[in-house]
């Protein structure tokens, strides 16, 4: 069952990659995303029994993040046809090859229990993506995609060599091979501490990179902005998730070790860095997509201070990496559409959205308001709860600079977003023949209805899984 979540996605690449040139190459990719969806459901419903000499294992952790990126993958594959029909031009082989790709590697990271699998799992995603940012083959997303290999392959050399750092204190630790992550954690007390807090602040940057936490953020403006709508969607929901988790990995080795307040200062200060980097560069954007780049690394930074306040805020963390997968999956589906509508991604030739595309670019307005965590969707319910736990826990300072600049940035973000929505729309003369039609809006609406139940109603299995994950990465499982 493990095994089949990594093999069927790439069973599935290959069936696309060997099929006739054609759109019925795109209508692989509905069918091969509900399966995964069906499969990650099926095995978080069999008990997680502990297996500390198991290479791929799926524990609650890794269940969550998995189901969060199957979902956004599905959303993405329900999408992919009717946004495949008007890029005829294009390779569809590619496309379908390099997103199956993504999603079999981001299976492999989620159940692996081994650090070096972890890594070859998470440099793979980057890989199988690859082609996907250079998908409108032109010279802006040439020199996008060669940024983001370089950028974050450093920072996969880096995650690479925290790992090394981790693997020696193991073996200084005496902890033989193979270095399990349960044997990791059930031993880590024994650990040279000196080895461990180097390891994770090279883990911090390595992986930070991927996820586009600030400083180490300059691939996403570029990546974001130069690539469809769809593939914005699988790095900002996927990747940067997958990322997100293989950093956790480490967090509850550390937190087991009893370096969890060293390793929550780092994770607060690099949250708040990143937000206010967000929003530094929010103000007057001019480009619709990379303003949307920013607004993922502002999201990353709140994953990161969540974490790092810990308690409930851990939980709340969690629960977030659903929320903002949720809503950006409808921002940049959204965003695609607006795009091509317009025939401009530029904010400057874009106005009134909502009545050229009104089911868009309501989707658009109401994905905007959720993701400055407006009630009642899903942001709302994790910005909250890590606001108010990092108050209630005596992080006033931390907390009201948190507060601070989600405010400013819901400002800057307003104030560059309701003109391109509100108002008349451009001139006939640069209006396009692009509609809106159901395949290219069914999945936003999903998406937002995913957002608006789980912003007011947690199923109980899903509020015990993530109570569990929490448990997991706070070293306590």
């Amino acid at each position: 069952m493990i095994l089949a979540l990594t093999l069927m996605p790439l069973a599935a690449a290959a069936i696309v990659w060997f099929m006739k040139p054609g759109l019925h190459r795109a209508r692989v990719l509905p069918v091969a995303g509900v399966l995964h969806l069906a499969l990650v459901l099926l095995a978080l419903t069999r008990s997680f029994q502990p297996q500390p000499d198991a290479w791929l294992r799926l524990d609650p952790l890794g269940g969550w993040m998995l189901l969060v990126v199957s979902t956004i993958f599905t959303l993405c594959s329900l999408y992919a046809p009717a946004y495949l029909a008007l890029r005829m031009e294009r390779n569809f082989g590619v496309f379908g090859v390099s997103m199956l790709g993504f999603l079999g590697m981001a299976s492999l990271v989620a159940t692996s229990r081994h650090p070096g699998v972890l890594w070859v799992g998470m440099e793979t995603t980057a890989l199988a993506t690859t082609p996907l940012l250079y998908y409108n083959k032109n010279k802006r997303s040439l020199e996008a995609t060669w940024k983001y290999l370089l950028i974050c392959s450093v920072g996969m050399a880096l995650a690479l060599l925290g790992t090394f750092f981790v693997a020696y204190a193991a073996q200084q630790g005496g902890l033989g091979e193979p270095i399990y992550i349960d044997r990791l954690v059930a031993n880590a007390r024994a650990m040279p501490v000196p080895w461990l807090k180097a390891g994770f602040v090279l883990l911090l940057v390595g992986y930070g990179t991927k996820m586009g936490l600030a400083p180490m953020h300059t691939w996403k403006p570029d990546a974001y902005g130069e690539t469809p709508g769809i593939v914005g969607t699988i790095l900002a929901g996927g990747v940067t998730t997958m990322a997100f988790l293989s950093l956790l990995r480490f967090f509850s080795i550390m937190a087991a070790a009893g370096l969890a307040g060293f390793c929550r200062e780092l994770l607060v200060a690099m949250g708040l860095v990143s937000m206010a980097w967000a929003f530094v560069f929010m103000i007057r954007q001019g480009d619709l997509r990379r303003l949307l780049a920013y607004s993922s690394v502002e999201h990353m930074g709140i994953l990161a201070f969540g974490v790092g306040i810990g308690g409930k805020a851990t939980l709340f963390a969690l629960f977030h990496v659903a929320a903002n997968a949720l809503v950006k999956s409808v921002l940049f589906l959204g965003s695609g559409n607006i795009v091509r509508s317009f025939s401009s991604k530029s904010l400057a030739d874009v106005s009134g959205a909502m009545r050229r595309l009104p089911v868009s670019g309501w989707c658009f307005l109401l994905g905007f308001l959720a993701i400055v965590g407006s009630p009642p969707f899903a942001p709302f319910t994790s910005i909250f709860g890590i606001a108010s736990t990092a108050l209630g826990g005596g992080h006033l300072l931390a907390g009201s600079l948190f507060l601070a600049l989600l405010a400013a940035i819901f400002t800057a973000m307003g104030s560059v977003i309701l003109p391109v929505l509100q108002g008349n729309p451009n001139p006939p003369s640069v209006r396009t023949h692009y509609e809106d039609t159901f395949g290219l809006t069914f999945p936003l609406v999903l998406a937002l209805a995913l957002a608006l139940i789980l912003g007011t109603w947690l199923p109980g299995p899903l509020h015990s899984l993530l109570t569990k994950a929490a448990l997991l990465v706070e070293g306590q499982a």
